[in-house]
This record gives structure tokens, C-alpha cells and sequence, in this order.
């Protein structure tokens, strides 16, 4: 039998992580419970966030967006805020699971899971991600893509708690682009996916170029090569074909049940060359 606490403050929630036995935090629990059922992990006790005071908020400032890591995705898929100014999350987050698991998951949850293949991963990778982590300290931020240190690793310390993500807001007319490649058209975990947030200048050339892969490394991929080499450029075809290249070099799949590597590798190419599609779209 597992026991599950309630508090409704933060610092209740972290006293109860210093001074239980053997505690996990439960959030949304569309992971974490399916981990306890066969026995991946097994708590003694369980801190649910559910009635953490302020813990599913989304917060817009003239520089920044903040999300709560309690709020339910389906929640920041919605949100004004988002979807004006992050709709590459949006995106992600539209294909995550199923309408059951975006009403009961969090942003935190998927985060913490820190999965290659966790659909709102990369679009926090190219807006520049942090995360706020509140310990016996007090908080600490570091930016997401030191926080994830490898497959369901992370630098969380003992007694902390995933407390918020946040991001600069994008420039206005930046092109968001999420794309994945999943073995069907729904509830599909990917098999290759990219998030994309770029500005076009007024030649219709790169001028700000951010690319993050899913499900083709120990993490999300980046590749500050393919993104310079884009710089200045148009999306035309050679372009995209030859950034094509130097992706497919960047990435480093593994063959699992799912896909194999050298598939993963062609695909992470492949989408980089429906960029010139977004960059018509805009947002």
C-alpha cells in the first residue's frame, strides 16, 4: 500500500519530501503510475501536487511566459498566451496522447519523465527553456536542456520539486513548427520528431534559426551547426537538402521496437525540408 499526502502549499510539499519515507512526487501520474504498476518504481509514499496552491498557473509578463508544473497540458495547449506566442508547444502538445492524458498530464509530469521521445520537449528547447526547482534551498533554475541529463535522468536534487517552466516570448512573426512521425496517426509515441522556431528578414532569408529533435538521441538533439549553417539563407530546396545532411550527421538514433536508426537518421533529415511549408504559414 502506498500512501498519498496532500498538502496545499509548496513548502508543506517540500517538508513532507524531507521528512517521509521513500517519497515521489505525483502530479498528473499518466507516468509515474504506470512506472509503480510494473514496478519500475516503487514509493512508499506519494506528495500529490493536485492541491498545491498555484501550481497549475500560467503567467504571460510583457518579457516572459511562466507555466506552472502542475498545469495540465491540455490547459497550456489552450491558453491564450500559448497559443499567441508558443504555438510550436501548442502543436507538440495537440498530438501528446490522447484528450484523457492531456486533461490528467502535466507540463512538470513530461518534463520529469524526461523521455527523448516526450512531445513537449523540443518546442521548450528551441523557446530557450528554464525551469525554477524549489528545495530546502530555496529555488534554483537551470536551463531545461542542462535540467535533462539523459533517458529518464535528470539534475534534480533530493527534496526539490520541479516548480515552473518558463521562456522569453518569441519575436512577433517568428515561424513555429512542430512535426512528429509516429507508427500511427494518434496515440503514437514518436519515432522522429522536430520542433522548429525560426524569423525570416525581409529577403525571406534565416535570421534566427532554433531546431530540436526528439527520439533520435539520449536527449533531445540540437545541432548549432545545421542552425548557422541556415543563417542568411533562403528555405529553398538545395538549402534545406544540404541542412538535410548536416541533421542527419548531428543525430544519433537508436534502433528499438519502434524504428530503426538509420530510419530515425533519414526521417530527422527529411523534416527539416518541409521548413520552407512553415515559413509560408508564419505561426
Amino acid at each position: 500500500m502506498v500512501d498519498v499526502l496532500f498538502p496545499k502549499t509548496l513548502d508543506h510539499a517540500l517538508d513532507l519530501m524531507a521528512n517521509v519515507e521513500n517519497p515521489a512526487v505525483l502530479a498528473g501520474g499518466t507516468d509515474l503510475l504506470v512506472q509503480i504498476r510494473y514496478r519500475r518504481k516503487s514509493p512508499s509514499t506519494l506528495v500529490s501536487l493536485d492541491r498545491v496552491e498555484g501550481m497549475g498557473e500560467i503567467m504571460e509578463t510583457d518579457q516572459e511566459i511562466i507555466i506552472r508544473a502542475g498545469a495540465r497540458l491540455s490547459h497550456v495547449m489552450a491558453h491564450g498566451a500559448i497559443q499567441t506566442h508558443a504555438s510550436v508547444l501548442a502543436q507538440a502538445i495537440q498530438v501528446l496522447g490522447s484528450p484523457q492524458i492531456r486533461n490528467m498530464g502535466t507540463v512538470g509530469g513530461n518534463i520529469m519523465t524526461a523521455s527523448p521521445a516526450g512531445d513537449s520537449l523540443p518546442p521548450l528547447y528551441v523557446l530557450g527553456a528554464w525551469v525554477d526547482l524549489a528545495g530546502p534551498e530555496g529555488l534554483r533554475r537551470l536551463a531545461l536542456a542542462e535540467f535533462i541529463t539523459g533517458p529518464g535522468q535528470t539534475a534534480l536534487l533530493p527534496g526539490e520539486i520541479l516548480w515552473q517552466v518558463g521562456f522569453a516570448k518569441p519575436d512577433t512573426g517568428a515561424c513555429h513548427w512542430f512535426e512528429k512521425v509516429g507508427q500511427r496517426a494518434a496515440l503514437s509515441i514518436s519515432m522522429v520528431s522536430l520542433a522548429a522556431l525560426f524569423c525570416l528578414d525581409g529577403q525571406g532569408a534565416f535570421s534566427r534559426v532554433g531546431l530540436a529533435w526528439g527520439s533520435v538521441g539520449k536527449t533531445i538533439v540540437t545541432s548549432s551547426e545545421t542552425e548557422a549553417f541556415l543563417l542568411g539563407k533562403r528555405p529553398e530546396p538545395d538549402v534545406l537538402a544540404r541542412a538535410a545532411d548536416l541533421a542527419r550527421a548531428a543525430v544519433c538514433p537508436i534502433s528499438d521496437i519502434r524504428a530503426r536508426a538509420s530510419f530515425r537518421r533519414d526521417v530527422a533529415g527529411r523534416l527539416l525540408l518541409r521548413l520552407d511549408q512553415a515559413g509560408q504559414g508564419g505561426q
